[in-house]
């Protein structure tokens, strides 16, 4: 968890001081695309607020109202964020986009323009690759496409996709502005803004399907579920384990529930044991497992 503040504060910096030059820039030289750009880079301000929020929240213990602890609250903030950069980012930019082409309006004080993309650029392209360092720690030899679809870190997830479809949008809105100055044709002002639009939606949807599935309570990474197989197979007094279900509680947290089939002649002792000894040895195995349940019963 100290990692993804420390990578969400990061963000929260680089985009308030982005936000003010792009708002700068968008009075100055009346562009659509610089406009829909600071319009942006603000929505990723409230939402990396929002991560901070969901991020502080999850670390809070479990109580007898949550039993279960508050590690979800990442992803329904996460979700929330998600919402906000579809509606406040991509749904606006496609607005002002068609706006744009239907009343254009000429681009002024394009050096204005130039020198803050590009130092927007810069700040943002940091904040993107140290995004992917982060990743890159914990994915190991994951391909990126995988792991960004696999992961339970919604928040650093987020992080990225708002990041990266900044740097994206950066480059359109770049072109965008070059290609009016030089046709003289504001139109391609508006055009800038639409495809930031889209490019906001496009990410706002992938992030909210992947989030949406760890907030309905999705199965913990399959490997977990190997690794208690073969704990159970170590163990003497375990003839089979009939079930394994996990859940993924919040980064880091997972809940898991087993049927295991002991051997015979237990008694109530001997099945304690056995239990203990099991719960102990996965424990051991998987240090992501908060929460384990293991009931005995007969499937024959």
């Amino acid at each position: 968890m100290a990692g993804d503040t420390k990578e969400i504060l990061k963000s929260l910096a680089v985009n308030v001081s982005i936000a003010i030059a792009k708002g700068f820039a968008a009075v100055f030289t009346g562009s659509g695309a610089m406009l829909a750009e600071a319009i942006h880079s603000s929505a990723d301000c409230v939402n990396q607020v929002l991560l901070l929020v969901g991020v502080t929240r999850a670390k809070k213990p479990p109580d007898e109202k949550y039993p279960l602890g508050y590690g979800r609250s990442v992803y329904f903030w996460s979700f929330i964020v998600a919402l906000l950069l579809f509606s406040g980012g991509g749904v606006f930019s496609v607005y002002e986009g068609v706006h744009k082409l239907q009343h254009p309006e000429p681009v002024d004080h394009i050096g204005w323009a130039v020198g803050i993309l590009g130092f927007s650029l810069l700040l943002e392209g940091w904040a993107t690759w140290g995004n992917l360092v982060e990743m890159k720690k914990r994915r190991g030899e994951v391909p990126l496409l995988r792991y960004l679809r696999d992961t339970k870190d919604s928040d650093l997830v987020v992080l990225f996709g708002e990041n990266s479809a900044a740097v994206l949008g950066l480059v359109v809105a770049l072109a965008s502005l070059l290609l009016a100055v030089q046709t003289g044709d504001a139109r391609w002002d508006a055009v800038g803004s639409l495809l930031i639009g889209l490019v906001l939606i496009a990410v706002a949807i992938f992030l909210g399907r992947e989030v949406m599935s760890l907030l309905l309570g999705e199965r913990a990474d399959p490997t977990i579920e190997t690794a208690i197989e073969a704990v159970a197979k170590t163990q003497p007094a375990i003839k089979r384990l009939i079930r394994v279900l996990t859940v993924q509680q919040g980064p880091g947290e997972v809940m898991v529930a087993c049927k295991v089939h002991l051997v015979d002649g237990l008694d109530t002792k001997g099945v304690v044991e056995a239990i203990d000894a099991f719960e102990k040895a996965i424990h051991a195995r998987v240090s992501d497992i908060r929460w384990l349940f293991v009931e005995p019963d007969d499937d024959d």
